[in-house]
């Protein structure tokens, strides 16, 4: 790996089309990697590493990004759901929508819907929760933190609508399941 430098920095935030193939940037949050000239949404400097090259990008575990093709291949939908998946395993405690996840996950919100939901036979939205309800149900066994806090730890914005989707999902509220594991 090279170091993230101002020059390089610039490239990215410019998406200097001049510095393509020389380096390649990824983004830690969602294991994408990108040419410099990318126009997806810039990446927070923090979150970015440079590669000399695609080889080495991937054998970190990044995966090419949609939008700009650093392969020069297409990307196929079935990896670009997995980019979409781990963005959100990552990011499932922010705040996050439809578009939100698009723009890091470098698409259109609409095509992120269609694509996703074909693939995985729910929405981004559905997994988001699904996701978030099962670190719950960790915290909840886990910890001694309080709903709220539990809640927010799992990117809910709100205890009672964290409380009506842990019900609508496992039938029962978060403080009923806590309750159950501590008589076991």
């Amino acid at each position: 790996m090279l170091a993230l430098n101002k020059t390089r920095w610039q490239a990215i935030i410019k998406n200097d089309k001049s510095m393509d193939n020389i380096f390649f940037y990824g983004v830690t949050t969602t294991k994408i990697f990108c040419k410099p000239s990318c126009h997806s949404k810039a990446p927070k400097f923090t979150n970015t590493v440079i590669f000399q090259n695609q080889t080495e990008a991937l054998k970190s575990g990044f995966r090419p990004c949609k939008r700009c093709q650093p392969t020069g291949q297409r990307v196929s939908n079935e990896i670009w759901v997995e980019q979409i998946k781990t963005y959100i395993q990552n990011n499932y405690s922010q705040k996050l929508t439809l578009t939100i996840i698009a723009e890091n996950c470098h698409g259109s919100a609409s095509n992120l819907q269609r694509i996703f939901t074909k693939y995985t036979q729910q929405s981004p939205t559905v997994y988001l929760n699904s996701l978030r309800l099962q670190k719950a149900q960790q915290l909840l066994r886990q910890t001694n933190d309080p709903l709220p806090k539990i809640a927010q730890k799992c990117g809910f914005n709100s205890s009672s609508y964290f409380n009506t989707k842990f019900k609508q999902k496992f039938n029962m509220t978060p403080l009923q399941y806590k309750e159950s594991f501590l008589h076991k």
